[in-house]
């Protein structure tokens, strides 16, 4: 009786002991995803995964079982698993979101809102998660996690500096937010500082001229700022962080209802800092002072047949300086202690509107004010500019093909205190300002060949009074072989329209007189480039590699001589031609344990030619164009909520603008700025980061010519000074400031 008792508890028993499970993460873009239902198809044992995206599936009997995860917002995922008895198995899923890569929104390429898969332009998305990664007062200085995209200070006193895309310089790039173009020749920098990040949905970038759909400035690329949506903004978002150098920043954003379809969106950015230092011991301040307060507002609301009508409004004001340790206010525009200030006050505003008919006609504007109030040393430069652009645009769809055409007006008064705004024709000597009226129209067919291709048609028209008619065709082709490889080719034109280079010879080189050589023609350039586009997922990793060949040829390129005469900048139109060629790749891998990787290297030669007065052609490498530079980030979350990342940029040699016998380098070393941020997350929306910036501590060396003299007194002394050096403070490839550390708290309520 004991006997048969025991054979049926062991009988009883004997599920337990064969008994088997599965266990896991489930994640996606290196952060867990809570809430996932994880299945073992053909039975009744299912899971969901905790905040840490943990699941476990207990109770299987031995056997081949599919595993399935089910999320929303996110692509399923299966995989196949055999288990043996009482084998315990881990199994980790990464999920790919909707509105992955492959298949968020973009509207840069084609000015239509278009799944970025489905788009025969390439563009490359930037979200507000990738440049936390390491947090800075603006994204003039975030733009330099980029490939292929570079944030160039151009002097070493003011810190004012401009973007350069794939080597091409500032004037070259248009900044665009929520796709007006407000920032122009006087103000390239401001355009992307004093924008909140918290209030950033998402940054595009287009490299290779777009003139054909945005006109002038566009030759090299652009860069468009999308500001949050106020109906899905988080209701309230704090950012605050501070470093050892005393550096202070501060978003705040906050969104609410105002009507039954109408929505409003605020946000406050405020930057500080105001200690001296002078790590370099060459009695000039390394990093200039700055006080920075940037207010942003935008309203949107609907109306019949999906209109929608947005108005959005900025103001900066900036008082900043530079110079000597002991320069004060003073002492500004005086000739007794060298210092550079600059007052900026900025206004800014963007609407946008649907006629709220069948067809969709949508009309957009912008206006920007831009007033600066500046010294450098003792000569005093003041300028004031009013930008107006407006547009009307109509769409249709007509069975495959998407007809884009449109009208637009771009209207720029500019007038300061050089001879670039002077009349001095007839008795009476007279302030000139400059007014420039740029009217265009534009169009553009995108149309869909077959499932596989896609070709996008279009061209532009503008007319200035001056240069007169100028035509800008552009043609690009999408071909998607299968789920992994996608291939892209365009080729177009571009033009620029000659502008007053203000922050050229004024905010970035103000001690050296402007020279115009002759009377400046419009530059014209002639783009083209391949991308090819690899995508692979797995059950335990997904990953990309992106790769383009890009070539842009420049005629007219007008040219800033620095190498003639080192008191002067001499603006000329090259006579020869100009060209920046080269070769990007991006690659980005994630796994299901947390880890994430991103790396990106760019070579490209960047270089200007030209006939001699003998006939021999001469060619001059781009200044601050790198031939190798790159990026590379990694990231990991931990289960208990802690991330870590790793953020670095390099460069190769760049040439730099140097003196006749000068005793610094021509070119710049090989360098790398790399970072090191943690972030502990508490609940859902509360963040605590820090970490430390420029961990190599890398600083440029001799930044900048006879800092001592900066008045120009002693230059002439032939015993003290045999080669002539000026005061320069040009020579910059990198930032001045070394290792320091930094920490913050984000809070956000959704």
């Amino acid at each position: 009786m004991i006997f048969r008792l025991l054979i049926v508890f062991l009988l009883m028993l004997a599920p337990g002991l064969r008994a088997a499970e599965v266990s896991g993460v489930v994640s996606s873009a290196g952060e867990k995803v809570p809430f996932a239902v994880v299945h073992a198809e053909g039975t009744s044992i299912s899971a969901t995964t905790d905040t840490n995206g943990y699941y476990q599936l207990k109770n299987l009997s031995a056997g081949t079982y599919v595993i399935r995860v089910q999320c929303i917002n996110y692509l399923s995922r299966s995989a196949t698993v055999t288990l043996l008895a009482d084998q315990q198995r881990t199994l980790n899923f990464v999920l790919e979101p909707v509105n992955a890569t492959a298949s968020e929104v973009v509207i840069t390429g084609t000015m239509n809102e278009t799944e970025r898969s489905e788009s025969p332009v390439p563009v490359e998305v930037f979200t507000p998660k990738f440049f936390k990664k390491n947090p800075a007062a603006s994204l003039f200085e975030s733009v330099g996690m980029m490939n292929g995209v570079k944030p160039q200070l151009n002097c070493n006193v003011c810190n004012t500096g401009d973007i350069h895309i794939n080597g091409m310089e500032g004037p070259y790039t248009m900044v665009l937010i929520d796709g007006m173009p407000i920032v122009s020749s006087l103000a390239t920098v401001y355009g992307l500082m004093g924008i909140p990040n918290s209030l950033i949905e998402r940054v595009e970038v287009v490299k290779g001229p777009a003139s054909s759909l945005y006109g002038s400035e566009a030759m090299g690329g652009l860069i468009n700022v999308i500001t949050k949506n106020p109906m899905t903004a988080p209701r309230f978002g704090l950012d605050v962080w501070g470093t050892t150098w005393a550096e202070g920043n501060a978003d705040v954003g906050f969104s609410r209802r105002t009507g039954k379809n109408s929505f409003l969106l605020t946000g406050i950015n405020a930057f500080w800092y105001n200690t001296p230092l002078d790590n370099n011991n060459d009695n000039f301040t390394d990093v200039t002072l700055q006080k920075r307060v940037s207010l942003f507002t935008k309203w949107v609301a609907t109306g019949k047949n999906n209109s929608r009508y947005s108005l959005a409004a900025r103001y900066i004001y900036e008082d900043r300086w530079g110079g000597e340790m002991q320069w004060n206010k003073q002492f500004r525009g005086g000739d007794s202690i060298y210092g550079e200030s600059i007052y900026t006050s900025r206004f800014e505003l963007i609407g946008h509107a649907d006629f709220p008919w069948k067809k969709k006609v949508a009309a957009d504007f912008s206006y920007n004010y831009h007033d600066q109030n500046s010294v450098y040393g003792a000569t005093t430069f003041l300028a004031q500019q009013h930008t107006l652009f407006g547009q009307l645009r109509y769409t249709e769809q007509v069975k495959n093909h998407t007809l884009l055409g449109g009208i637009s007006l771009r209207n720029i008064f500019y007038d300061d205190n050089t001879a670039a705004t002077f009349n001095s024709v007839g008795s009476v000597p007279s302030n000139d300002p400059d007014i420039s009226v740029l009217p265009g129209i534009f169009l553009q067919d995108e149309w869909a060949v077959k499932d596989a291709h896609r070709l996008l048609l279009g061209v532009r028209y503008d007319y200035h009074r001056v240069h007169g008619s100028i035509f800008s065709p552009r043609i690009a082709w999408k071909y998607t072989m299968n789920d992994v490889v996608t291939l892209r080719s365009s080729f177009g034109t571009g033009f620029r329209v000659v502008n007053v280079f203000t922050e050229d010879h004024a905010a970035l080189t103000g001690w050296r007189e402007v020279i115009f050589k002759e009377t400046l023609q419009p530059e014209k350039s002639i783009n083209g480039n391949l991308n090819l586009v690899l995508r692979r997922y797995r059950n335990s990793w997904f990953g990309g590699l992106d790769i383009t060949g890009f070539c842009t040829y420049f005629t007219n390129k007008i040219t800033a001589d620095l190498d003639t005469d080192p008191e002067l900048i001499i603006y000329d139109n090259l006579k020869g031609y100009a060209l920046s060629a080269g070769v990007s790749v991006n690659s980005d891998i994630t796994f299901s344990n947390g880890l994430k990787f991103m790396a990106g290297v760019t070579w490209m030669k960047v270089y200007q030619e030209e006939t001699d007065s003998l006939g021999n052609a001469v060619r001059t490498v781009q200044l601050h164009a790198p031939e190798w530079s790159g990026t590379a980030s990694a990231s990991y979350t931990f289960r208990f909520g802690l991330t870590a990342d790793f953020t670095a940029s390099w460069y190769g040699p760049m040439r730099l603008p140097v003196f006749p016998n000068d005793y610094r380098p021509e070119y710049s070393p090989w360098f790398c700025i790399a970072n090191l941020q943690l972030t502990q997350k508490f609940r859902s929306n509360v963040e605590v980061y820090g970490g430390v910036k420029n961990l190599l501590n890398f600083i440029p060396e001799n930044p900048i010519m006879r800092p001592f003299d900066p008045f120009d007194r002693n230059t002439n002394d032939p015993v003290a000074n045999p080669y002539g050096y000026t005061f320069d403070p040009s020579y910059n490839y990198a930032p001045l400031q070394g290792i320091r550390a930094f920490l913050g708290v984000r809070i956000t309520l959704q």
